[in-house]
């Protein structure tokens, strides 16, 4: 028998924010992927020279697609429907640059083990903390960016589902929450990101990410990127606390110029593919489709939204 799932009225108007918010953020993962030849990265860097298209995406798009997925059919984030299609597109393209705990975690999915099961055993029972939670979240910032508690409530349903460290949610709704807050400033001018980093923190719930969104908030937004990399992070250690502060640093610094804001994020190596990922999806809500330069879009390569 047919789920009759009933969707919002603003359905439509909210799905065109979710999708605006994947092309900012496939797009930086693809730009920021670009840069791990480290033979040409300081060339286009110092140049500002756009990397050679195409700007094939990474597993932090793919999951991002299947969050927007579920979005489309759902409304909302169903746990056991977001574990089926990573599952899936898992099974399809196993190379795309998947963790070494979430290509365990997703093969234990394709054989059949439920993600209740499997998400928490992670880790000698910790479960992940890994920025993975953080690189696909963009999505439901967008779809629920009206409703700060929705946004809070998805977010953390969506971490669950591979992520069950406290840590991993609380990087998924901080970045989350980041997009919504973009959202608002869309018809704003240069100083929208005034309060932004705050705004985040103060509903982020305790633990190594929102202490570094604490010390984001007292580093000034005119500091160089690689200065507050050095007390935030770039993602070298692949989890939310080390990733998701200066991620969010560095869209309030460029949240109103999309190019600024790959560049300088970029700069800081890093988990460039993640970071560039992250801050694409928040600044991209801030700028809308006009602000996302044409020749970056047709750069990325397209997108297979199912």
């Amino acid at each position: 028998m047919a789920m009759n799932i009933q969707l919002p009225k603003d359905h439509d108007e909210r799905l065109d924010r979710a999708r605006l918010c994947l092309e900012g953020l496939s797009i930086g993962d693809g730009f920021g992927e670009r840069f791990f030849s480290y033979s040409t990265y300081d060339f286009l860097l110092q140049e500002k020279a756009l990397p050679a298209p195409p700007w094939n995406y990474t597993d932090d798009t793919v999951m991002a697609m299947s969050v927007f997925e579920v979005l489309k059919e759902h409304g909302r984030i169903d746990q056991d429907e977001l574990a089926r299609r990573f599952a899936q597109r898992f099974s399809e393209e196993p190379n795309r640059g998947y963790g070494r705990g979430a290509f365990g975690l997703l093969e234990d999915f394709r054989r059949g083990v439920t993600w209740r099961d499997a998400a928490p055993q992670l880790f000698d029972g910790q479960g992940s903390m890994g920025n993975g939670s953080a690189m696909r979240v963009g999505p439901i910032g967008a779809y629920f960016a009206d409703d700060f508690g929705a946004v809070v409530l998805h977010a953390t349903a969506s971490a669950e589902v591979t992520h069950a460290h406290p840590d991993a949610k609380a990087g998924a709704i901080a970045t989350a929450l980041a997009v919504a807050f973009a959202w608002g400033t869309r018809n704003e001018g240069d100083d929208a990101s005034d309060g932004m980093i705050e705004f985040v923190l103060e509903r982020t719930p305790p633990g190594k990410t929102a202490d570094g969104l604490a010390r984001a908030a007292t580093i000034p937004l005119t500091e160089a990127p690689r200065n507050a990399a050095g007390v935030l992070g770039n993602g070298d250690y692949v989890v939310c606390s080390d990733t998701v502060p200066f991620c969010i640093w560095s869209a309030a610094r460029n949240l109103k110029c999309f190019e600024k804001a790959m560049w300088n994020t970029v700069s800081v190596y890093g988990d460039m593919d993640t970071t560039c990922a992250i801050v694409g999806a928040i600044v991209a809500l801030a700028v809308g489709a006009a602000g996302i330069p044409a020749e970056w879009l047709a750069a990325r390569e397209p997108l297979d939204i199912r």
